[in-house]
């Protein structure tokens, strides 16, 4: 969520002006205003089409993450997301009138270093896109393409000042649908989103981190998401896990933090034949039990997980309790271990500290 990714932050960018109370995290939780698509439960996810862009909604991402080794065996990790925000619900689609705009985030972390990058573009230049058959997700030279006719295999790359990557990412899997059928409720309130993920790609290939450059192989998720009011004004942030409990079972849980009653907790169960089954708030714990000071404030890093009915009971530790992305909207995002019932890698996202 990525929700991302996410994270989550373009459509901050149309609402920059705005006060900063009742928003949501990076005005997420704003009025949209008349004129957008809602996000319905009874709309279902359709492939290849939805990997394509929907400009009716407001906002909406293409997020991947990476859980990578080395020749050694050291850790790394990697992010690459591009978002979409509507500036206007409606209005003209072409040249520098276009009411689409584009930003996108890479980063790559190892145990010592984290590096991140950020890229604007206005839609209906040709300077940033999506399209969905075949797919390509393209600002500037970042890039995010199909390899030929079929969704998969993928090549992944971008570049900072300092860092660059260049992945090949393969399945044989189906996606899977999050939340409800792929509608994911995000509150009490209900507010949502059309959500789904690819959480089994197989990832291969170089990273740059300041100049050395390194032969990694791993795994790799990807989360589809788009909607038009995510959250509701009161929530300030969120905490997101996607873990790799083995080669085909997969676990997506959020925390939606709120102002005004107890945290939203949800997730889904994930298999690698596409199956999903939404574990409900009250059926699991996330728990922070541990902090770091990062840029100047007090993370929560290290997290106590608990899914009785699935027999999940584990800690997460972060790969570099460093990773705060230090960008025009801010937030903690990197590579994770954890242990316990179970033991694995996986991608944690936290936004408003």
């Amino acid at each position: 969520m990525s929700w991302l990714a996410r994270l989550l932050v373009a459509a901050a960018l149309a609402l920059a002006a705005q006060p900063a109370a009742a928003q949501g995290y990076a005005g997420l939780g704003t009025d949209a205003g008349e004129g957008f698509a809602e996000v319905r439960p009874d709309t279902p996810i359709r492939f290849p089409e939805d990997h394509g862009p929907h400009p009716d909604f407001r906002i909406e991402w293409w997020y991947v993450t990476a859980t990578l080794e080395g020749p050694d065996g050291a850790p790394y990790g990697l992010q690459w997301t591009l978002f979409r925000s509507a500036l206007a619900a409606e209005g003209a689609e072409d040249g520098w009138a276009a009411r689409q705009f584009w930003m996108a985030h890479a980063a790559v972390t190892s145990a010592t270093a984290h590096r991140a990058a950020e890229r604007f573009a206005r839609g209906g230049v040709g300077q940033a896109g999506v399209t969905g058959v075949p797919f390509d997700a393209w600002i500037d030279d970042w890039r995010f393409v199909s390899d030929g006719t079929d969704f998969a295999p993928l090549t992944l790359t971008a570049r900072g000042a300092d860092f660059a990557y260049d992945l090949t990412l393969s399945t044989s899997a189906r996606p899977v649908l999050q939340g409800d059928r792929g509608y994911s409720v995000k509150s009490e309130l209900g507010q949502a989103s059309h959500y789904f993920s690819q959480p089994f790609f197989e990832a291969k290939g170089t990273l740059v981190i300041d100049g050395v450059e390194i032969e990694v192989s791993g795994n790799a998720w990807m989360d589809r998401e788009w909607s038009t009011q995510p959250l509701a004004d009161s929530q300030t942030g969120w905490d997101w896990f996607a873990l790799r409990l083995d080669q085909d079972t997969a676990l997506m849980l959020y925390r939606l933090r709120d102002t005004e009653t107890d945290a939203f907790v949800t997730g889904n169960w994930l298999t690698s034949d596409g199956g999903s089954e939404r574990i409900p708030p009250g059926a699991l714990t996330i728990e922070a039990v541990g902090e770091e000071s990062v840029a100047g404030r007090d993370v929560p890093v290290r997290w106590h997980i608990r899914v009785p009915g699935r027999g999940i009971d584990i800690r997460t530790e972060p790969v570099n309790a460093q990773a705060w992305m230090d960008l025009t909207f801010d937030y903690w995002e990197g590579p994770i271990r954890f242990s316990g019932s179970h033991s694995g890698v996986g991608y944690l996202e936290m936004t408003g500290y």
